[in-house]
């Protein structure tokens, strides 16, 4: 239930803070006083678009915030629950800039404008004076009906799988176009797959490829110079182990050798002699293990060629040609698998389709069992509102196409006088009419509404006399379960409301501002005379406006 509005600096509003409680409030007022402006100002709290032009004049941005109190709202709670706000209270803010820039706020958070009607759709209902001209559009009468019979939810779970089933069709109809390039993509890769498998080249074998070949190609040279060096350590003539051993065993020989320089001398030769015996040792190993072999350097340097021609061929390096071989061999296998996806998506198109089918048929049934309570309600509604010889249905029928909500066609038909057909509201009904019949029908899915909270702009236009009276009569019953509120311009629908809200709008200093009064009975006297019989208030309309007040509250104890 909406507790609290309070208004900065929008439109010719100051400030404004207004309590509101359960029951019917009436908000009534001179026309052009400011009784829209509370309504757009509620608008933009609940997430409608901002416009700049709405700050008030010299003043930089408006601001405005409404509260509820959500006790009584499951679904508003949970909402709040899930993005991890708080769910005691509910507060909505919105601050729009003359820049026309707006932010808005739920209990304090920052949050988007999208996020504020989504919220708003859980709080509160808002029935326009225009209302019935939707009344004309049939995916109204649709939303209206199912409203009615409750089927949110399973509209909901109808539309995801609806979309699903368009989401499946278009992948498939593209996975089926694109059959001929898939096709020729799949021959290329093939033969680039077994190209490559065929050579089959494993992790890290080039490296060793071009070492062999390197060592290969090198080991006839490799096997003259190691003997070389061999025999110039250790050769029969003029090798220098023997050439050390000479002077060794000269210098050994010389008295004093054993001390001094000459000693340090001697050791060193003799560790240069060991030196030269293992380096001639390990030539000789070398040039035993060098293998001569023409026919094994041939095959090498064929498979680097071949290696280094596939290379060219896919524009790679010839050590990146691995990592292209399992790139190509996945995307072949994913192209392989296309066939099969076909399949498989032409099977999912189908059961989505039947899914579609089965829930749609669902709610069709329901849909055909509530189109006639929902008819003889507004029919009952009617005849309070002096159309007792009207005869309204509700017509379900099948679409030519599928459509998210379903497989009907809902249309709302009138028969205005006795023996003619029923036909559609915008070919029959005449605009006093229409009034009536919108308002029978807003009544009815008001009444099926878990929201408690409902605002009622004007509906009442068009009506007058007993039939406003009756009018005042519905709104007032609507509010013993909940909260209404409804701007009026009729004395009938205000006198049966709980409370009074008066609008006014004031000139000072060259700024127009609107100022709002909650009546006390005398003031509601006064307002109901006025609305009577206009500005001049006589002992007569006085009375007359008594008469009213107290006839319309004894009605209600």
């Amino acid at each position: 239930m909406l507790t609290e509005l309070a208004i900065r600096d929008f439109a010719i509003v100051d400030h404004l803070e207004l309590e509101l409680a359960g029951g019917m409030t009436a908000l009534t007022g001179e026309t052009g006083a400011g009784k829209s402006i509370l309504l757009d100002a509620l608008g933009l709290c609940l997430g409608e678009r901002a416009d700049a032009g709405s700050v008030r004049h010299a003043t930089e941005r408006a601001d405005l915030s409404a509260r509820f109190d959500i006790a009584t709202l499951p679904e508003a709670r949970a909402w709040l629950a899930r993005r991890e706000l708080p769910d005691d209270d509910c507060l909505l803010r919105r601050v729009v800039t003359r820049a026309g820039r707006s932010k808005a706020w739920i209990n304090g958070q920052p949050t988007t404008v999208a996020d504020l009607k989504a919220l708003g759709e859980h709080l509160i209902e808002i029935h326009g004076q225009h209302a019935h001209q939707a009344l004309l559009r049939e995916e109204t009468h649709l939303r209206l009906l199912d409203d009615f019979a409750g089927h949110g939810q399973a509209v909901a779970e109808l539309a995801e799988t609806y979309r699903a089933w368009r989401e499946a069709r278009r992948r498939l109809k593209r996975l089926a176009e694109d059959g001929d390039e898939v096709r020729a993509r799949r021959q290329l890769l093939r033969y680039q797959v077994e190209e490559l498998e065929a050579l089959a080249l494993t992790e890290g074998e080039l490296q060793g490829l071009e070492e062999e070949q390197e060592t290969l190609a090198h080991a006839e040279e490799r096997l003259q110079e190691t003997r070389f060096a061999a025999e110039c350590c250790d050769g029969e003539e003029g090798g220098v182990l023997a050439r050390l051993t000479q002077a060794i065993n000269r210098l050994s020989a010389l008295p004093g050798s054993d001390r001094g320089a000459l000693a340090e001398a001697l050791s060193m030769l003799g560790d240069a002699r060991i030196q030269v015996e293992e380096a001639s040792r390990e030539l000789n190993h070398v040039a035993a293990d060098v293998e001569l072999d023409p026919e094994r350097l041939a095959w090498v340097e064929e498979r680097l060629g071949e290696v280094h021609r596939i290379a060219r061929k896919h524009h790679v390096l010839p050590e990146e040609l691995t990592a292209l071989h399992h790139t190509l061999a996945t995307e072949l296998a994913g192209i392989d698998g296309s066939d099969d996806d076909l399949d498989a998506l032409s099977r999912e198109v189908e059961a989505l389709k039947q899914q579609w089918c089965e829930q749609a048929a669902v709610i069709s049934e329901t849909r055909h069992e509530a189109a006639g309570r929902f008819g003889r309600a507004v029919q009952e509604q009617l005849a309070f509102l002096a159309m007792g010889k009207a005869r309204f249905e509700v017509e379900v029928a099948p679409r030519d196409t599928s459509a998210p909500e379903g497989q009907d066609r809902i249309r709302f038909l009138i028969s205005a006088n006795p023996g003619q057909p029923a036909r559609p509201l915008a070919k029959v009904a005449s605009g006093g009419e229409l009034s009536r019949i919108s308002l029978a029908i807003q009544v009815v899915a008001a009444q099926h509404s878990t929201i408690p909270s409902l605002v009622f702009d004007e509906v009442d236009v068009g009506v007058s006399g007993a039939t406003a009276e009756i009018v005042g009569q519905l709104l007032r019953r609507l509010g013993e379960s909940g909260q209404v509120m409804t701007v009026t311009h009729l004395p009938q629908v205000a006198a049966q409301a709980h409370r009074h809200l008066h609008i006014t709008k004031q000139a000072r200093e060259d700024i127009t501002l609107t100022r709002m009064t909650l009546l006390d009975e005398a003031g509601r006297v006064s307002e109901l005379a006025r609305m009577l019989g206009g500005m001049t208030l006589t002992d007569q309309t006085l009375a007359h406006a008594r008469e009213m007040l107290d006839a319309s509250q004894r009605a209600h104890h």
